[in-house]
Parts: structure tokens; sequence; C-alpha cells
């Protein structure tokens, strides 16, 4: 054995010590909220998760600041949403409101009407979901884009979350993850 490289025993004890018995990424280990209200900062009111029972809610977590890959997936979700009945689309940013409705001028016309948009202050959401944080934009430290599909009983039954801005979870494919489901059940 080479004293320079350790052993892989070795590195897997190191690793258990680590991680202890379950590391932070098993869903096991995380708990999610049962519920939560987030207020829209475009199209009025408020969305809270006990009023969705029934449905599924893909919870769409948008990167801080200006983003055209933000845009392009926001405004691809509205138009295609009507194809995806009982699945409502969630869409939060963590800016400022101020900073949401600017954000939002950008979006093509036709989605301001069926877009809520949402605003997850301080990302609050976002940790509380455990969607990693230490995504470098705009010179500022963010929390990665993600999808989480929350089932009808309010409770996460798929997660996506992009290694960078343009790394996003089609409609495509979670329109196909939503068949999958529905089939299983």
């Amino acid at each position: 054995m080479n004293p320079a490289r350790p052993s892989p025993l070795l590195l897997l004890s190191g690793m258990l010590l680590f991680c202890g018995t379950r590391c932070p990424a098993e869903p096991a280990a995380v708990a999610n909220p049962s519920n939560f209200t987030v207020p829209a900062v475009v199209g009025g009111g408020h969305f809270t998760l006990a009023g969705a029972k029934g449905k599924y809610v893909a919870v769409h977590f948008l990167l801080k600041t200006e983003c055209p890959f933000c845009l392009r997936h926001t405004a691809d979700y509205t138009a295609k949403a009507s194809s995806l009945p009982g699945v409502i689309q969630l869409f939060l940013k963590p800016d400022s409101e101020a900073e949401i409705r600017t954000w939002t001028s950008h979006l093509p016309a036709s989605t301001a009407p069926a877009l809520p948009l949402y605003r997850d202050a301080g990302a609050a959401l976002a940790s509380a979901y455990h969607i990693p944080d230490g995504y470098a934009f705009h010179g500022q430290t963010v929390h990665y884009p993600a999808t989480l599909l929350l089932g009808p009983d309010g409770k996460e039954v798929f997660r996506y979350v992009g290694k960078n801005n343009g790394d996003r979870l089609s409609f495509e494919k979670l329109a196909a993850k939503v068949k999958e489901l529905e089939a299983a059940r």
C-alpha cells in the first residue's frame, strides 16, 4: 500500500463520519414544510399550499436579479400550462417587490394575465425546502434554480435542481413526470 494514498476503507470511514448515518442529500433526511403562504407581487392575492390539496404544485425557484433564462423558463411554462391541467405552476423570486415588477416587464405581454408571480422574501422558502445555496450569479450568492413537484397531498414527489442558470427542467419533462406519477396512482 502506498503511504501517500489513503486506503479506500479509510476514505469510506471518513465519509461515514462526515455524513453520520444519513447524508444531507438523502431525501429521507430532509423535512419539508407541510404548508406555506407566499404573497403575489403580480396578479394580486397570495398562494397557500393547503388550498391546493388534490392538485399537483410545480414550485419554480427562480434566480435573484435579472436572468434571461428565468424569463424564458417562466414564459415557456406559462404558455404551456393549460396543457397540463391539475398542476398549479408557482413561480417564486427572492427579489424585492419593485425588482420583481421590473423583471416581469420583460415578459411577453401574453404571459402577464396568466402569470401570478410570487415573492419568496430572502429565499426563505427555498431554504426551507433545502434548495442548495452558493451559486455565484451577478456578483451575488444565490440558491440554485430548481423546480419541485408537490403531490396532491402537498408532499414533494420530484425535485430538479439545476447546476447553473441555464440548467432548467423543461415543461415537457415535467409533463412526463406528472403522467408517470398519475399512472402509478
